[in-house]
């Protein structure tokens, strides 16, 4: 990724606080300059104006959002983000079933209102036009949201948006303003994707799985500071192999039944029972990108999450050294890179 546009221009507070950190604005020429901040992660005062840019960024996007497309986010929350191409294998299912589990469970007050942590979930998404499923699941979210932004019980502690039409523009606004980044899909199955090296370029934290990117950017930042969870590309293949049963972790997980079971009832169709059936049965008998092995690990690390973002110091410490070693992403590298070992020649100026 770029770092004139996706730092330099699209997170000016961030690029000013490097710049100020490092003693040189030379980093945006050369992003490996980037190490030069990880000392700084040990000194409180730049962790805190760190924090203070986070923050800034946070109200900026909620003025945005609210001019752009009328939503009332709260800068005051946290973050969540997830903003991919709406594919099975990408799962946005598993983020979506673990919100209506949250919402279940605060409404039910198995969580109290006072130990909810509030949080703003940002999805973004396009699908294929055929694509009936992540139709389907597109519609579902905006559902839920639907239902989550108009329910009193809920509101200040979990809200949801889906901005329509994602887009370079809204990206530019969103990136900088996310505190928790979800780079969730099947292990084994993303070739890279470089949204989230821009997400961690801009200081936010990823919880994934070994998939794609994820595994060079967990080993470039440490795998202290890298939300991991789920099942790996050998446990995906094992069981493939023994005959996949998705309905068995239905059974044994009681928030992921409640979950399921709000869909199929009709909690987010207006009582109508048939409206998400295809889906539910697919979850249900198929699965083939494993949502359902993996929600109970999701929502453990969720659970951690929240713990880590309760002390500011500590998660913002963690934000800055995934800036300070972001620097391997830079698309300058990789075109040095390409020159070297591909195209043996070397630069044209």
């Amino acid at each position: 990724v770029t770092p004139r546009r996706f730092v330099r221009l699209a997170n000016p507070r961030l690029s000013d606080l490097i710049t100020e950190g490092l003693g040189t604005d030379k980093w945006v020429a050369d992003l490996e300059l980037l190490k030069g901040l990880e000392p700084l992660a040990k000194d409180d005062e730049f962790v805190k104006k760190f924090a203070a840019v986070k923050q800034a960024n946070k109200v900026d996007f909620a003025n945005y959002a609210k001019r752009e497309y009328g939503f009332d986010i709260d800068p005051n929350t946290m973050i969540n983000t997830m903003v991919k191409r709406l594919h099975e294998y990408k799962r946005q299912a598993l983020k979506i079933l673990a919100v209506i589990a949250r919402y279940a469970d605060i409404k039910s007050g198995k969580i109290s209102a006072d130990d909810v942590m509030p949080r703003t979930i940002v999805f973004g998404a396009k699908a294929a036009p055929g694509y009936y499923l992540a139709k389907q699941t597109i519609q579902l979210i905006n559902n839920v949201a639907r239902v989550i932004n108009n329910d009193p019980d809920v509101k200040s502690k979990l809200n949801v948006y889906f901005p329509w039409n994602y887009n370079i523009r809204l990206a530019q606004h969103l990136i900088p303003a996310t505190d928790l980044d979800e780079q969730i899909s099947q292990a084994g199955k993303e070739a890279s994707g470089t949204g989230n090296m821009k997400f961690a370029l801009n200081g936010a934290m990823t919880v994934g799985t070994l998939d794609g990117a994820n595994v060079e950017i967990r080993e470039r930042v440490g795998a202290e500071n890298f939300l991991l969870f789920g099942v790996t590309v050998d446990e995906v293949d094992a069981l493939y192999a023994e005959g996949y049963e998705p309905k068995k972790y239905y059974e044994a997980d009681p928030r992921l039944k409640a979950a399921i079971d709000m869909v199929s009832k009709g909690a987010f169709s207006n009582g109508g029972r048939n409206t998400y059936a295809p889906l539910v049965a697919d979850w249900l008998t198929k699965d083939w990108f494993m949502t359902l092995a993996d929600f109970t690990a999701y929502c453990e690390i969720q659970g951690e999450i929240e713990v880590l973002y309760r002390d500011p110091l500590e998660w913002n410490r963690k934000a800055v050294l995934n800036v300070a070693n972001s620097g391997y992403f830079s698309s300058d590298r990789s075109m040095e890179d390409y020159l070297d070992r591909i195209w043996h020649t070397g630069p044209l100026a």
